[in-house]
């Protein structure tokens, strides 16, 4: 029995899939349990590596019953919080990064999400670990929307990584203009923002699938999309975990630490364009708008996509 603890959010959990599928490459013959969230139980189904979900909850003990597997893997964080939580299932080997009573790689605090990982695993378990394996398999659930739609996803945990509704209206609007079917996608919580952008685009109620998607289901619908864009959050790992091309705009964070893999389409172009003015030094947890992304203009989202639905090898 091998446990991987990775109880964060949806781009947390997508980013460490190659390390999750590394993990299951070092010990082939154990089950691998992930523990992560309730929320994203559905999701981690759809991960090949993964034969159980544990749901935990961040940085408290987890309910295991069983013996002590034969190996945990820390993949929440640098420690030693997370890494207690591991340690007190008595594995008969136990893998994190370093810290005071815990022997381990280094953490590098530059180095980017995916590659930490992989590096991790490929120096503590002795395996390759491709940082590029971030597919995700198709669910098996209907999509409430058709394939080739246009994704705007205007929401993000933070004020300070959500552009301004208005300018995603703006490139909504655009996409609609350029013969599109154009649907804005967002959680519960998201369905007032998802409602104004889609009436100020012109877009009727049904275009709003804010709310009214389950996991699966967005999923789904992003697996068939023609384009999406988003802020940097959730949505723009979805995309590249089903390879669908995608504008994404980043803020306080650097796309160095958190961006899209540099993934090329048939002809060549990219796959995934990133649009940043920052030097690093936002605040990622923001109640306002960060002026990085404050910075980046209608006309460069609405070019991006332009150049990304005009490729030949679209």
């Amino acid at each position: 029995m091998a446990v991987v603890l990775r109880p964060l959010g949806l781009g947390d959990l997508l980013t460490g899939v190659p390390a999750i599928r590394a993990v299951r490459a070092a010990v082939p013959d154990h089950r691998l349990v992930l523990a992560t969230t309730t929320a994203l139980e559905p999701l981690a189904g759809l991960v090949d590596a993964v034969d159980e979900v544990l749901p935990s909850r961040e940085l408290e003990p987890l309910d295991w019953a069983g013996p002590p597997p034969e190996l945990a893997v820390d993949l929440h964080g640098k420690g030693p919080a997370s890494h207690v939580v591991v340690a007190d299932l008595s594995p008969d080997r136990l893998l994190t990064f370093g810290s005071p009573g815990y022997p381990g790689p280094t953490w590098f605090p530059d180095e980017h999400e995916v590659h930490r990982w992989c590096r991790l695993v490929a120096e503590g378990l002795g395996v390759d670990a491709d940082p590029d394996a971030l597919d995700l398999a198709v669910p098996a659930v209907p999509a409430p929307a058709p394939a080739g739609v246009a994704l705007v996803h205007p929401g993000a945990a933070f004020l300070g990584r959500r552009w301004p509704p208005e300018r995603f209206a703006a490139v909504a609007r655009h996409l609609a203009a350029a013969g599109l079917d154009v649907r804005v996608t967002g959680g519960p919580a998201e369905v007032p923002l998802a409602r104004q952008v889609a009436a100020a685009a012109g877009l009727g109620e049904e275009a709003v699938l804010a709310g009214r998607t389950t996991t699966l289901e967005l999923a789904a619908v992003v697996a068939g999309a023609r384009v999406v864009v988003s802020g940097d959050t959730g949505m723009a790992h979805l995309a590249t975990a089903y390879r669908r091309p995608s504008v994404v705009l980043f803020g306080p964070v650097s796309p160095a630490l958190w961006g899209p893999p540099p993934r090329v389409g048939r002809d060549g172009t990219p796959l995934h364009v990133v649009l940043w003015h920052g030097d690093g030094t936002g605040d990622p947890w923001g109640t306002e708008l960060d002026p990085a992304l404050a910075r980046i203009t209608v006309d460069e989202v609405t070019a991006a996509l332009d150049s990304l639905l005009t490729s030949p090898g679209r």
